[in-house]
């Protein structure tokens, strides 16, 4: 048996990762990560999502934004904005050498995975990270009518437009990276992280193979809610959830899962949503969620972990 598989989008992950890594060996993990956040910006592949776990794990991310690089300055972006160029995506100069890194390697023939080791390699990160595929995937939000790419409703737009409807373009014909079935069939406990479940699990899951070797493991697969008493810790996740026509609470992020999870952490604040999620037959953990230090993030893992 192996051992610890996450399956992660952004900050929420990233921070309940660093716990994690401090309960168990990280060579042990292996997290499997989205990349429907991935594009394309001034010439470079930015994979935001990857790289906010990458940052975290390497003790290197800016903990008061939860991405970027720590005490990053912007003097490329200020002088592209100065040149003319739009400066709508905040990418800081040592950000910017991460991706310009990336991007050679992809050049020179490199899968994304196999670009995403070697960052993780020179970065000294031991948890081995994977992008659920080196096909692209990329997630478009409708609005007004009209799919935009998730960047310009999420960072560009402010995520202010209601939500009409989401796809994973290239979902249909990507294939899993190399390792991603084989950790998940082989792992001893899978965790799906405290991310958004429409924007940062689901394309994961539209990968073909996933959810299939997810629904044939016989180990647990413990979800954890991204909801606290109704608000989202951090992103529009509510209010993509009310708009597409699902109860925006912990009991409709488990009812998203259902099926798949076989355990649900939700915090003290819903615990008076256990019975319902119990009834979609999932064992539910009553917990302190929210993670504001690594103490927080070491207790929640330690949660997840000791989940029967």
């Amino acid at each position: 048996m192996g051992g610890i598989v996450a399956l992660a989008g952004g900050v929420g992950a990233a921070r309940l990762l660093r716990g994690l890594v401090k309960l168990v060996k990280p060579e042990d993990v292996v997290v499997i990560g989205n990349i429907g956040d991935d594009l394309e910006l001034f010439g470079l592949h930015i994979s935001p999502d990857l790289d906010i776990v990458a940052y975290t794990l390497a003790g290197i991310v800016d903990e008061e934004r939860g991405w970027g690089i720590a005490g990053d300055t912007f003097h490329c972006l200020e002088m592209l904005k100065k040149l003319g160029f739009e400066a709508w995506f905040r990418l800081g100069d040592r950000d910017l050498a991460i991706h310009i890194a990336r991007t050679m390697m992809l050049r020179e023939g490199c899968t994304l995975s196999e670009a995403t080791r070697r960052i993780c390699e020179m970065l000294g990160i031991k948890v081995r990270i994977i992008p659920v595929s080196d096909n692209p995937i990329r997630t478009r939000v409708k609005v007004n009518g009209r799919f935009l790419d998730f960047q310009d409703y999420f960072v560009k737009r402010g995520a202010v437009d209601a939500v009409e409807g989401v796809m994973f373009e290239g979902a249909d014909e990507a294939k899993p990276a190399p390792g991603v079935i084989e950790a998940i069939k082989g792992a001893k406990r899978i965790i799906i992280c405290p991310s958004n479940p429409i924007l940062s699990i689901a394309p994961i899951l539209s990968v073909s193979g996933v959810r299939e070797a997810l629904r044939g493991s016989a180990s647990p697969i413990v979800g954890v809610s991204p909801i606290i008493g109704g608000r989202a810790v951090k992103g529009p996740l509510v209010k993509v959830m009310e708009c597409l026509g699902m109860e925006a609470s912990a009991y409709g992020v488990a009812n998203f899962y259902k099926g798949l999870i076989s355990h649900f952490v939700i915090d003290r604040l819903d615990a008076w949503l256990k019975p319902r999620i119990e009834r979609l037959g999932i064992k539910v953990i009553i917990a302190d969620t929210l993670m504001k230090s690594l103490e927080d993030s070491v207790n929640l893992a330690r949660v997840v972990l000791e989940a029967d």
